[in-house]
């Protein structure tokens, strides 16, 4: 995979080696970055199942067949 180099403030990198209990400052941005990224992928989960169940609840009942 592809590495990326950035300048991060060093308060904010401490602040996510103590949030993250890591010491090393790499593994503990990369740790805060891949939270916060699946985070995301759970709201976005969550989400859709909301609208999913309110499409379901708007939609007209079925016929029963038989």
């Amino acid at each position: 995979m592809a590495k990326v180099s950035i300048s991060l403030d060093a308060e904010i990198v401490v602040e996510a080696m103590v949030l993250s209990g890591v010491g090393n400052p790499q593994d503990a941005v990369e740790l805060v970055v891949r939270d916060y990224i699946q985070r995301g992928h759970r709201t976005e989960a969550r989400v859709l199942e909301q609208d999913e169940a309110l499409h379901d609840r708007n939609a007209p009942p079925r016929e029963v067949e038989g």
